[in-house]
Protein backbone atom coordinates (compact mmCIF):
# COMPACT_ATOMS: atom_id res chain seq x y z
CA UNK A 1 0.00 0.00 0.00
CA UNK A 2 1.40 3.50 -0.91
CA UNK A 3 1.41 6.57 1.13
CA UNK A 4 0.70 9.56 -0.38
CA UNK A 5 0.90 11.68 3.45
CA UNK A 6 3.49 14.34 1.71
CA UNK A 7 1.05 14.76 -0.94
CA UNK A 8 -1.74 15.67 1.30
CA UNK A 9 0.07 17.68 3.62
CA UNK A 10 1.15 19.65 0.72
CA UNK A 11 -2.07 19.67 -0.90
CA UNK A 12 -3.62 21.39 2.62
CA UNK A 13 -0.55 23.62 2.56
CA UNK A 14 -1.51 25.06 -1.16
CA UNK A 15 -5.13 25.33 -0.33
CA UNK A 16 -4.05 28.63 2.06
CA UNK A 17 -2.24 30.50 -0.89
CA UNK A 18 -3.48 28.71 -4.19
CA UNK A 19 -7.04 28.48 -5.60
CA UNK A 20 -8.53 25.35 -5.38
CA UNK A 21 -4.81 23.90 -4.13
CA UNK A 22 -3.59 22.99 -7.88
CA UNK A 23 -2.72 25.37 -10.32
CA UNK A 24 -5.23 23.51 -13.01
CA UNK A 25 -9.05 22.80 -12.31
CA UNK A 26 -8.36 19.73 -14.11
CA UNK A 27 -5.54 18.20 -11.27
CA UNK A 28 -7.61 18.58 -8.32
CA UNK A 29 -9.56 15.59 -8.95
CA UNK A 30 -6.93 12.66 -8.51
CA UNK A 31 -7.98 10.42 -6.09
CA UNK A 32 -6.97 9.41 -3.45
CA UNK A 33 -5.17 12.92 -3.52
CA UNK A 34 -3.16 14.87 -6.08
CA UNK A 35 0.61 13.78 -6.22
CA UNK A 36 3.11 16.37 -5.75
CA UNK A 37 6.19 15.15 -7.57
CA UNK A 38 9.86 15.56 -6.52
CA UNK A 39 11.38 14.72 -9.65
CA UNK A 40 10.92 13.01 -13.02
CA UNK A 41 12.69 11.18 -15.92
CA UNK A 42 11.97 9.06 -18.57
CA UNK A 43 8.79 7.43 -18.66
CA UNK A 44 9.35 7.58 -14.32
CA UNK A 45 7.39 10.05 -12.25
CA UNK A 46 8.39 10.27 -8.10
CA UNK A 47 6.47 11.60 -6.07
CA UNK A 48 7.85 13.64 -2.75
CA UNK A 49 6.62 10.49 -0.86
CA UNK A 50 9.11 8.26 -2.66
CA UNK A 51 6.30 6.56 -4.45
CA UNK A 52 7.87 6.31 -8.32
CA UNK A 53 4.93 5.61 -11.28
CA UNK A 54 5.05 4.70 -15.26
CA UNK A 55 3.75 7.89 -16.21
CA UNK A 56 0.91 7.49 -19.42
CA UNK A 57 -0.38 10.69 -18.33
CA UNK A 58 2.47 12.67 -19.87
CA UNK A 59 1.71 16.02 -18.55
CA UNK A 60 -1.84 15.88 -20.39
CA UNK A 61 -0.07 15.26 -23.21
CA UNK A 62 3.13 17.28 -23.93
CA UNK A 63 5.54 15.09 -23.01
CA UNK A 64 5.79 13.16 -26.18
CA UNK A 65 9.42 12.80 -25.40
CA UNK A 66 8.89 11.88 -21.72
CA UNK A 67 10.54 14.10 -18.85
CA UNK A 68 13.79 15.38 -18.64
CA UNK A 69 14.98 14.10 -21.84
CA UNK A 70 18.56 15.00 -22.52
CA UNK A 71 18.83 15.92 -26.18
CA UNK A 72 15.89 18.29 -26.01
CA UNK A 73 16.72 19.78 -22.50
CA UNK A 74 20.25 20.81 -24.20
CA UNK A 75 18.45 22.46 -26.62
CA UNK A 76 16.62 24.80 -24.52
CA UNK A 77 18.85 25.00 -21.63
CA UNK A 78 21.07 26.91 -24.56
CA UNK A 79 18.53 29.03 -25.77
CA UNK A 80 18.06 30.31 -22.34
CA UNK A 81 21.85 31.45 -21.75
CA UNK A 82 21.13 33.38 -24.81
CA UNK A 83 18.24 35.36 -23.36
CA UNK A 84 14.95 34.15 -22.69
CA UNK A 85 12.48 36.38 -24.27
CA UNK A 86 13.10 40.09 -25.70
CA UNK A 87 10.10 41.41 -27.12
CA UNK A 88 12.00 41.43 -30.32
CA UNK A 89 12.04 39.05 -33.53
CA UNK A 90 15.00 36.30 -33.41
CA UNK A 91 16.12 33.41 -35.95
CA UNK A 92 14.49 31.23 -34.05
CA UNK A 93 10.97 32.64 -35.12
CA UNK A 94 11.75 32.46 -38.68
CA UNK A 95 13.58 28.74 -38.52
CA UNK A 96 10.23 27.14 -36.37
CA UNK A 97 7.78 29.18 -38.61
CA UNK A 98 9.46 27.44 -41.81
CA UNK A 99 9.76 24.12 -40.05
CA UNK A 100 5.97 24.17 -39.27
CA UNK A 101 5.26 24.55 -43.05
CA UNK A 102 7.14 22.04 -43.84
CA UNK A 103 5.45 19.15 -41.48
CA UNK A 104 2.15 20.38 -41.64
CA UNK A 105 1.02 19.78 -44.73
CA UNK A 106 -2.12 22.15 -45.31
CA UNK A 107 0.23 25.56 -43.29
CA UNK A 108 1.43 28.13 -45.94
CA UNK A 109 2.21 30.07 -43.56
CA UNK A 110 2.05 29.78 -39.52
CA UNK A 111 1.58 31.96 -36.25
CA UNK A 112 2.92 31.20 -33.16
CA UNK A 113 1.37 31.79 -30.04
CA UNK A 114 1.45 30.53 -26.53
CA UNK A 115 -1.49 27.54 -25.69
CA UNK A 116 -3.99 25.56 -27.46
CA UNK A 117 -6.41 27.42 -26.45
CA UNK A 118 -5.23 31.04 -27.61
CA UNK A 119 -4.42 29.46 -31.03
CA UNK A 120 -8.14 28.17 -30.94
CA UNK A 121 -9.31 32.23 -30.30
CA UNK A 122 -7.26 33.35 -33.31
CA UNK A 123 -8.30 30.49 -35.64
CA UNK A 124 -11.37 31.44 -34.65
CA UNK A 125 -11.32 35.32 -34.82
CA UNK A 126 -9.29 34.86 -38.44
CA UNK A 127 -12.21 32.18 -40.03
CA UNK A 128 -15.03 35.33 -39.17
CA UNK A 129 -12.90 38.23 -40.65
CA UNK A 130 -12.20 35.62 -43.68
CA UNK A 131 -15.46 34.76 -44.38
CA UNK A 132 -17.70 38.28 -42.92
CA UNK A 133 -19.76 35.67 -41.23
CA UNK A 134 -20.06 34.87 -36.96
CA UNK A 135 -21.41 31.28 -35.97
CA UNK A 136 -18.97 28.43 -35.09
CA UNK A 137 -20.02 24.80 -35.86
CA UNK A 138 -18.33 22.64 -32.99
CA UNK A 139 -19.21 19.07 -32.02
CA UNK A 140 -20.40 17.31 -28.43
CA UNK A 141 -17.33 15.52 -26.44
CA UNK A 142 -14.98 17.83 -28.48
CA UNK A 143 -12.56 20.27 -26.59
CA UNK A 144 -11.32 23.58 -27.73
CA UNK A 145 -9.83 25.21 -24.58
CA UNK A 146 -11.64 27.37 -22.00
CA UNK A 147 -12.30 30.52 -23.99
CA UNK A 148 -15.47 32.01 -22.87
CA UNK A 149 -16.15 31.89 -26.79
CA UNK A 150 -16.00 28.15 -27.22
CA UNK A 151 -16.27 26.22 -23.77
CA UNK A 152 -19.06 24.39 -23.49
CA UNK A 153 -20.11 21.58 -20.91
CA UNK A 154 -17.60 18.96 -20.91
CA UNK A 155 -18.26 15.54 -19.61
CA UNK A 156 -15.69 14.27 -18.05
CA UNK A 157 -14.67 12.43 -14.25
CA UNK A 158 -11.74 15.03 -14.64
CA UNK A 159 -13.27 17.99 -15.24
CA UNK A 160 -14.25 19.54 -12.71
CA UNK A 161 -16.47 22.71 -14.09
CA UNK A 162 -20.02 22.30 -13.91
CA UNK A 163 -22.28 23.28 -16.51
CA UNK A 164 -24.52 26.46 -15.48
CA UNK A 165 -28.28 26.18 -16.54
CA UNK A 166 -29.08 27.09 -19.74
CA UNK A 167 -32.20 28.24 -21.79
CA UNK A 168 -34.04 25.78 -24.04
CA UNK A 169 -32.07 25.08 -27.51
CA UNK A 170 -29.20 26.34 -26.13
CA UNK A 171 -25.80 26.18 -25.82
CA UNK A 172 -24.66 25.19 -22.12
CA UNK A 173 -21.51 26.81 -21.51
CA UNK A 174 -18.74 24.69 -19.23
CA UNK A 175 -18.63 26.51 -16.13
CA UNK A 176 -20.02 29.36 -14.17
CA UNK A 177 -19.02 33.06 -15.19
CA UNK A 178 -19.25 32.50 -18.66
CA UNK A 179 -21.42 35.32 -20.27
CA UNK A 180 -24.64 34.15 -21.03
CA UNK A 181 -23.82 35.84 -24.86
CA UNK A 182 -20.48 33.82 -24.98
CA UNK A 183 -21.66 30.98 -26.55
CA UNK A 184 -24.49 32.83 -28.49
CA UNK A 185 -23.06 31.72 -31.98
CA UNK A 186 -22.20 28.04 -31.20
CA UNK A 187 -24.00 25.84 -32.84
CA UNK A 188 -23.28 22.33 -31.36
CA UNK A 189 -23.99 18.85 -33.17
CA UNK A 190 -23.69 15.00 -33.30
CA UNK A 191 -20.16 14.14 -34.33
CA UNK A 192 -20.24 11.42 -37.18
CA UNK A 193 -23.48 12.60 -38.21
CA UNK A 194 -22.78 13.82 -42.13
CA UNK A 195 -27.00 14.45 -42.49
CA UNK A 196 -27.21 16.08 -39.88
CA UNK A 197 -23.68 18.18 -40.88
CA UNK A 198 -25.02 18.79 -44.15
CA UNK A 199 -28.24 20.45 -43.26
CA UNK A 200 -26.97 22.46 -40.50
CA UNK A 201 -24.35 23.97 -42.67
CA UNK A 202 -26.79 24.66 -46.28
CA UNK A 203 -29.38 25.87 -43.76
CA UNK A 204 -27.25 28.26 -42.06
CA UNK A 205 -24.20 28.55 -44.74
CA UNK A 206 -24.79 32.06 -44.84
CA UNK A 207 -23.98 32.75 -41.09
CA UNK A 208 -21.25 29.80 -40.06
CA UNK A 209 -18.01 31.02 -40.35
CA UNK A 210 -16.13 27.55 -39.10
CA UNK A 211 -16.38 24.17 -38.50
CA UNK A 212 -14.12 23.59 -35.55
CA UNK A 213 -13.54 19.64 -35.20
CA UNK A 214 -10.77 17.13 -33.36
CA UNK A 215 -9.96 15.32 -36.88
CA UNK A 216 -9.95 12.24 -33.85
CA UNK A 217 -12.52 12.56 -31.01
CA UNK A 218 -9.36 11.79 -28.41
CA UNK A 219 -10.84 13.96 -25.87
CA UNK A 220 -13.90 11.50 -25.92
CA UNK A 221 -13.28 8.22 -26.17
CA UNK A 222 -10.77 8.50 -28.93
CA UNK A 223 -13.43 7.64 -31.69
CA UNK A 224 -12.31 7.88 -35.13
CA UNK A 225 -14.02 9.46 -38.63
CA UNK A 226 -16.67 7.44 -39.76
CA UNK A 227 -14.65 6.57 -43.19
CA UNK A 228 -16.21 9.49 -45.58
CA UNK A 229 -16.81 11.70 -42.88
CA UNK A 230 -14.19 14.02 -42.91
CA UNK A 231 -14.08 14.37 -46.74
CA UNK A 232 -17.83 14.98 -46.51
CA UNK A 233 -17.16 17.97 -44.15
CA UNK A 234 -13.85 19.26 -46.29
CA UNK A 235 -16.41 18.99 -49.31
CA UNK A 236 -19.50 20.70 -47.91
CA UNK A 237 -17.12 23.84 -45.88
CA UNK A 238 -15.20 24.12 -49.19
CA UNK A 239 -18.44 24.85 -51.19
CA UNK A 240 -20.67 26.93 -48.84
CA UNK A 241 -17.32 29.10 -48.24
CA UNK A 242 -17.32 28.07 -44.31
CA UNK A 243 -13.38 27.94 -43.01
CA UNK A 244 -12.58 24.52 -41.92
CA UNK A 245 -10.42 24.35 -38.70
CA UNK A 246 -8.85 20.99 -37.46
CA UNK A 247 -8.33 21.09 -33.73
CA UNK A 248 -4.73 19.34 -34.02
CA UNK A 249 -4.10 20.33 -30.45
CA UNK A 250 -3.72 16.40 -29.13
CA UNK A 251 -2.84 14.80 -32.22
CA UNK A 252 -0.44 16.64 -34.19
CA UNK A 253 2.84 15.81 -34.40
CA UNK A 254 1.05 12.44 -32.46
CA UNK A 255 -0.20 10.34 -34.94
CA UNK A 256 2.40 11.64 -37.37
CA UNK A 257 4.96 14.56 -38.39
CA UNK A 258 1.78 16.37 -40.38
CA UNK A 259 -0.58 15.35 -37.79
CA UNK A 260 -4.28 14.01 -38.37
CA UNK A 261 -4.52 15.69 -41.80
CA UNK A 262 -1.49 15.04 -43.03
CA UNK A 263 -1.83 10.32 -41.24
CA UNK A 264 -5.35 10.75 -43.32
CA UNK A 265 -4.22 12.98 -46.22
CA UNK A 266 -6.55 15.79 -45.67
CA UNK A 267 -6.25 19.26 -46.06
CA UNK A 268 -8.19 21.63 -43.54
CA UNK A 269 -8.26 25.84 -43.95
CA UNK A 270 -6.51 26.13 -40.57
CA UNK A 271 -5.29 24.15 -38.28
CA UNK A 272 -4.00 24.26 -34.40
CA UNK A 273 -1.11 22.63 -33.11
CA UNK A 274 0.33 22.96 -29.16
CA UNK A 275 0.63 20.00 -26.49
CA UNK A 276 3.70 17.76 -27.87
CA UNK A 277 4.56 20.69 -30.09
CA UNK A 278 6.62 21.89 -26.88
CA UNK A 279 7.59 19.20 -25.39
CA UNK A 280 6.43 20.72 -22.27
CA UNK A 281 7.41 24.17 -22.87
CA UNK A 282 4.07 26.10 -23.27
CA UNK A 283 3.85 26.85 -27.45
CA UNK A 284 1.38 26.64 -29.56
CA UNK A 285 0.50 28.10 -33.72
CA UNK A 286 -2.09 28.09 -35.66
CA UNK A 287 -1.17 26.61 -39.49
CA UNK A 288 -2.93 27.26 -43.09
CA UNK A 289 -3.74 29.01 -46.38
CA UNK A 290 -1.69 32.15 -46.85
CA UNK A 291 -5.01 33.91 -48.06
CA UNK A 292 -6.65 33.55 -44.51
CA UNK A 293 -3.09 34.99 -42.75
CA UNK A 294 -3.30 37.95 -45.11
CA UNK A 295 -5.47 39.35 -42.73
CA UNK A 296 -2.52 39.53 -40.20
CA UNK A 297 0.06 40.63 -42.85
CA UNK A 298 -2.33 43.74 -43.80
CA UNK A 299 -2.89 44.29 -39.73
CA UNK A 300 -6.96 44.07 -40.82
CA UNK A 301 -6.76 40.98 -37.44
CA UNK A 302 -4.39 41.70 -34.40
CA UNK A 303 -2.69 38.49 -33.25
CA UNK A 304 -0.72 39.46 -29.37
CA UNK A 305 0.97 37.70 -27.10
CA UNK A 306 3.54 38.85 -25.07
CA UNK A 307 5.31 35.86 -24.90
CA UNK A 308 4.48 34.50 -28.62
CA UNK A 309 7.88 33.40 -30.34
CA UNK A 310 10.21 33.57 -27.39
CA UNK A 311 13.38 31.79 -27.63
CA UNK A 312 12.61 29.23 -25.27
CA UNK A 313 9.58 28.10 -27.16
CA UNK A 314 11.03 28.11 -30.47
CA UNK A 315 13.97 26.07 -29.54
CA UNK A 316 11.80 23.45 -27.75
CA UNK A 317 9.64 22.97 -30.54
CA UNK A 318 12.50 22.87 -33.12
CA UNK A 319 13.98 20.17 -30.75
CA UNK A 320 10.93 18.57 -30.62
CA UNK A 321 10.45 18.23 -34.44
CA UNK A 322 14.15 17.44 -34.69
CA UNK A 323 13.72 14.27 -32.52
CA UNK A 324 10.23 13.45 -34.00
CA UNK A 325 11.31 13.44 -37.75
CA UNK A 326 15.27 11.89 -37.17
CA UNK A 327 15.39 8.78 -39.59
CA UNK A 328 12.10 8.90 -41.58
CA UNK A 329 10.52 9.61 -38.75
CA UNK A 330 10.99 5.95 -37.34
CA UNK A 331 10.23 6.51 -33.79
CA UNK A 332 6.51 6.58 -34.90
CA UNK A 333 6.36 3.09 -35.60
CA UNK A 334 7.63 2.38 -32.32
CA UNK A 335 5.30 4.31 -30.43
CA UNK A 336 2.31 2.73 -32.08
CA UNK A 337 3.41 -0.74 -31.88
CA UNK A 338 4.09 -0.01 -28.15
CA UNK A 339 0.08 1.73 -27.95
CA UNK A 340 -0.88 -1.44 -29.81
CA UNK A 341 0.81 -4.12 -27.70
CA UNK A 342 -0.82 -2.32 -24.52
CA UNK A 343 -4.38 -2.09 -25.69
CA UNK A 344 -3.98 -5.63 -27.26
CA UNK A 345 -3.01 -6.42 -23.67
CA UNK A 346 -5.60 -4.80 -21.94
CA UNK A 347 -8.60 -6.28 -24.27
CA UNK A 348 -7.32 -9.70 -23.43
CA UNK A 349 -7.68 -9.00 -19.98
CA UNK A 350 -11.07 -7.86 -19.91
CA UNK A 351 -11.66 -11.10 -21.44
CA UNK A 352 -9.62 -13.08 -18.56
CA UNK A 353 -11.71 -11.21 -16.32
CA UNK A 354 -14.82 -11.45 -17.68
CA UNK A 355 -15.41 -7.33 -17.54
CA UNK A 356 -16.69 -5.73 -20.40
CA UNK A 357 -14.53 -2.54 -22.22
CA UNK A 358 -13.59 -0.77 -25.22
CA UNK A 359 -10.13 0.34 -26.11
CA UNK A 360 -10.24 2.82 -28.97
CA UNK A 361 -6.55 3.32 -30.05
CA UNK A 362 -4.51 5.58 -33.12
CA UNK A 363 -0.87 5.85 -33.46
CA UNK A 364 0.42 6.53 -29.18
CA UNK A 365 -2.89 7.23 -28.18
CA UNK A 366 -5.82 5.33 -26.70
CA UNK A 367 -9.02 5.53 -24.91
CA UNK A 368 -9.89 2.97 -22.17
CA UNK A 369 -13.31 2.44 -20.88
CA UNK A 370 -15.78 0.45 -18.78
CA UNK A 371 -18.79 -0.21 -20.94
CA UNK A 372 -21.29 -2.70 -22.00
CA UNK A 373 -20.89 -2.42 -25.82
CA UNK A 374 -18.61 -4.51 -28.32
CA UNK A 375 -17.91 -0.94 -30.19
CA UNK A 376 -17.83 2.31 -28.97
CA UNK A 377 -17.94 5.15 -32.39
CA UNK A 378 -20.56 7.88 -31.53
CA UNK A 379 -20.29 10.10 -28.82
CA UNK A 380 -23.33 9.11 -27.30
CA UNK A 381 -22.57 5.54 -26.55
CA UNK A 382 -19.32 6.95 -24.86
CA UNK A 383 -21.81 8.56 -22.49
CA UNK A 384 -23.09 5.12 -21.72
CA UNK A 385 -19.64 4.24 -20.01
CA UNK A 386 -19.08 3.24 -16.68
CA UNK A 387 -16.37 6.73 -15.40
CA UNK A 388 -16.93 5.82 -11.76
CA UNK A 389 -15.70 2.23 -12.27
CA UNK A 390 -12.93 3.84 -14.33
CA UNK A 391 -11.95 6.66 -11.72
CA UNK A 392 -11.70 3.96 -9.18
CA UNK A 393 -9.64 1.62 -11.53
CA UNK A 394 -7.13 4.63 -11.77
CA UNK A 395 -6.83 4.86 -8.38
CA UNK A 396 -5.99 1.75 -7.36
CA UNK A 397 -3.63 1.69 -10.59
CA UNK A 398 -1.86 4.85 -8.71
CA UNK A 399 -1.06 2.47 -6.16
CA UNK A 400 0.16 -0.06 -8.23
CA UNK A 401 2.76 2.47 -9.64
CA UNK A 402 1.07 3.20 -12.73
CA UNK A 403 0.07 6.79 -13.27
CA UNK A 404 -2.88 7.46 -15.65
CA UNK A 405 -5.48 10.19 -16.14
CA UNK A 406 -8.87 9.13 -14.49
CA UNK A 407 -10.87 9.84 -17.65
CA UNK A 408 -9.51 6.89 -19.56
CA UNK A 409 -7.17 8.97 -21.95
CA UNK A 410 -3.86 7.52 -22.18
CA UNK A 411 -0.58 8.40 -23.84
CA UNK A 412 2.40 6.76 -25.11
CA UNK A 413 6.13 8.43 -25.07
CA UNK A 414 9.39 7.89 -27.34
CA UNK A 415 10.84 6.60 -24.16
CA UNK A 416 8.33 4.33 -23.42
CA UNK A 417 9.66 0.61 -24.15
CA UNK A 418 8.42 -3.08 -24.27
CA UNK A 419 9.62 -3.67 -20.39
CA UNK A 420 7.06 -0.64 -19.59
CA UNK A 421 3.87 -2.39 -21.05
CA UNK A 422 4.85 -6.20 -19.78
CA UNK A 423 4.81 -4.38 -16.35
CA UNK A 424 2.11 -2.29 -17.05
CA UNK A 425 -0.07 -5.18 -18.24
CA UNK A 426 0.53 -7.03 -15.42
CA UNK A 427 -0.31 -4.18 -13.17
CA UNK A 428 -3.88 -3.87 -14.47
CA UNK A 429 -4.02 -7.63 -14.11
CA UNK A 430 -4.11 -7.51 -10.57
CA UNK A 431 -6.32 -4.20 -10.35
CA UNK A 432 -8.56 -6.16 -12.80
CA UNK A 433 -8.87 -9.08 -10.14
CA UNK A 434 -9.43 -6.54 -7.26
CA UNK A 435 -12.20 -4.96 -9.58
CA UNK A 436 -13.64 -8.28 -9.67
CA UNK A 437 -13.35 -9.04 -6.17
CA UNK A 438 -14.77 -5.85 -5.33
CA UNK A 439 -17.89 -6.56 -7.42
Amino acid sequence: MKIYEKSRVKLADAKQVLAGGVASTLRGSMKPTPLYVESASGVIVKDVDGNEYIDYQLAYGPLILGHAHTGFNAKVSEAMAKGITYGLQHDGEIELARRLTEVLPCADKVVLSGSGTEAVMLALRLSRAYTGKSKVVRFHGHYHGWSDSIFTSFPSPDMMQKATSAAANSVPPGTKGQSELSLQDVILLPWNDPEQLESTLREHAGSIAAVITEPVMCNSGCILPEPGYLEKMRELTRELNIVLIFDEVITGFRLSPGGAHGRFGMTPDLVTVGKALGGGIAVSAVGGRKEIFELIDSEQVSHLGTLNGNGVATSAALAVLELLTQNDAAVYGTMEGHAVQLASGIRSLFGKHGMRGVVNQIGPVFHMMFIDEDVVTHFDTFQKRNAARYAKFAELMLEEGVLVRPNGLWYLSTVHEAGHIESTLAAIDRVFARLTEGN
